[in-house]
């Protein structure tokens, strides 16, 4: 009997949303970065494990949006609570809900769908703290189940696993047995050079950068990948390209190789980069790199 249902993941910026889905599918598919903020578009991971096919979104990180970049990250988590059959809450062991998780249980409320708390980042804390977070969060909602993780080192991941197939339902696959993500090669590739950019640079500079894929075939069984950098300053360019295109170089280096193995294919990698100014404020320009509203019930 085949089953399937959809899950969203959901939570504060760097809770370990990314992470948790990387664990779950067995593949790394969404941004990891210890900068909040680094996921802004709902990144769709798919596991199928036996006769079950689970699928899993991947949420940005709730905040209080600062840009119009930073409103549709946050619509864009708010439709994804609508129509799932699951949520999973993930919180750091820290036993005060925030302002961020009491919102989020809000809605899972008036959505009425089951969710399970998962509190991560375990291999950082101590029994006492997660059990203070256990009290502090079952005194304000009836999770349907609680599982104590560590995404990072893979801890209790096949134990969330087994609470959220409960959810599951009798049905047919949406997706063929070996997939991994409904998002376009392109999406994938233009997440790979961002996550790079991330752990390349600091501070605010990261945050005002997209990714776009101009070009991307295959030729002779090599990937040809040309892909834009827009950042929002003259000086960010100059800092992103780095003295004599180290930077850039090195950029390219490390997302070439991740492609590499994601594809599964020799990849030629072309960067350039450019200025659009002050693009998280612009309808326009937001709209041109892809960064589409989402229609969601306020």
């Amino acid at each position: 009997m085949k089953k399937t249902g959809f899950v969203a993941i959901v939570g504060r910026p760097n809770a370990g949303k990314s992470t948790l889905l990387n664990a779950l599918i067995g593949e790394k598919l969404a941004i990891v970065s210890n900068k909040p903020q680094t996921t802004r578009n709902r990144i769709t991971g798919i596991l199928t494990r036996g006769e079950t096919q689970y699928v899993f979104m991947d949420t940005p990180g709730m905040h209080v949006p600062k840009t119009r970049l930073g409103s549709r990250m946050v619509d864009s988590v708010k439709s994804a609570m609508i129509g799932v059959d699951a949520v999973i809450l993930v919180v750091e062991p820290v036993a005060r809900p925030g302002e961020t998780e009491k919102e989020l249980i809000d809605r899972i409320r008036k959505a009425d769908l089951p969710a399970v708390l998962a509190i991560n980042k375990i291999d950082r804390s101590d029994p006492a703290s997660i059990g203070d977070t256990i009290k502090a969060y079952s005194e304000i909602y009836d999770f349907d189940a609680v599982v104590p993780i560590s995404a990072l080192k893979n801890k209790g991941v096949d134990e969330l696993l087994s609470e959220v197939d409960e959810f599951m339902a009798e049905g047919e696959w949406l997706f063929p047995e070996d997939a991994l993500t409904d998002q376009p090669e392109k999406v994938v590739a233009s997440e790979i050079i961002r996550e790079k950019i991330l752990r390349s640079l600091d501070e605010e500079i990261p945050h005002g950068t997209a990714v776009v894929i101009e070009e991307f075939r295959e030729e002779r069984g090599i990937l040809k990948i040309r892909a834009e950098i827009y950042c929002e300053k003259d000086s960010h360019k100059g800092i992103i390209i780095g003295k004599g295109g180290a930077l850039l170089k090195r950029i390219g280096t490390r997302a070439r190789e991740d492609m590499e193995r994601f594809f599964g294919l020799k990849v030629y990698l072309d960067l350039w980069v450019k200025v659009k100014k002050n693009w998280r404020n612009s309808e326009a320009l937001l709209n041109s790199l892809g960064f589409t509203k989402e229609e969601t019930e306020r």
